[in-house]
């Protein structure tokens, strides 16, 4: 009986995961075995050894976490811990490291574009999704919070909101919080995207959105990406023009947020209004 041919070295399919440029890196190193080329037994005894050292690495980390909780934990070993269930079976120390030095904290990886996390090595477009899945889910808890109680007496739920949502957008947004009589949040808008260091803002459309929300208080929110939250002149006299336009409506202005990377400041705190 005669063999079938041997299909040439070149004919035989590719593993999964390596069918296709751009595929899933997370599938690629969950479904491929650890490649082992020829080598001598000294080799192969340092690449277990290697391997061994990465798996106990992650188990103390794990335990440290369970037992102690996340304050046992630096920033870069908590997204480490992260980074195992997105990234199997390599170690995801150096990546930590690499996206906590590019990004400068763990707010500003989740905060960061997709397209500039995919620029640290280590993460694809999949793990970049993920993180901003993240991102979005911790921001929708911050604000569920916010909507459960009266805004004005939880005002560090406020702070925390504005923070995770702004403080590491690469453009100016101006977002205005719609309150009702008890100072609940009816709803959370962003009213204008604008550039570096302006955003657009109409004064008329801010009252008419108001009304049309039947709110009676606003908190008004905008970042500054350059960092620093130092309110401008022209956010000053921004600020006075609304103020003036809602009053006679019955609707006050609470306060003027400004949001940057390392920190905020309130024009009421400041005095400003």
């Amino acid at each position: 009986m005669t063999k079938p041919p041997r299909k040439d070295r070149s004919e035989r399919q590719e593993p999964a995961g390596m069918q296709e440029e751009g595929a899933d890196e997370r599938s690629f190193f969950a479904d491929q075995p650890p490649e082992r080329p020829l080598r001598g037994k000294r080799q192969d005894a340092a690449g277990d050894k290697d391997a061994r050292h990465v798996h106990g690495h992650r188990d103390r980390l794990r335990t440290r976490f369970r037992e102690s909780g996340a304050n046992a934990l630096a920033d870069y070993e908590v997204l480490e811990l992260l980074l195992f269930r997105l990234i199997p079976r390599r170690d995801t120390k150096p990546i930590a490291k690499a996206l906590i030095d590019r990004f400068g904290s763990l707010g500003g990886v989740f905060g960061a574009p997709p397209d500039l996390l995919q620029e640290v090595s280590g993460i694809g477009e999949s793990v970049a999704f993920d993180l901003k899945l993240i991102s979005a889910l911790a921001q929708r808890s911050l604000k569920a919070t916010l909507m459960e109680r009266p805004v004005l007496g939880s005002w560090s739920s406020v702070i925390d909101y504005c923070n995770a949502a702004m403080a590491h957008e690469t453009r100016e947004q101006f977002r205005i919080l719609f309150l009702d009589k008890r100072n609940k949040l009816i709803a959370d808008e962003i009213q204008g995207v604008g550039t570096v260091d302006h955003t657009p803002v109409y004064p008329r459309e801010v009252v008419k959105r108001a009304l049309e929300l039947s709110a009676t208080a606003i908190i008004l929110v905008h970042n500054h990406p350059s960092g620093d939250p130092t309110p401008s002149r022209a956010d000053i006299d921004m600020t006075h023009m609304i103020i003036s336009s809602a009053k006679p409506l019955g609707i006050t202005v609470h306060d003027h947020i400004i949001i940057g990377k390392d920190g905020y400041v309130s024009f009421k705190g400041l005095k400003l209004i």
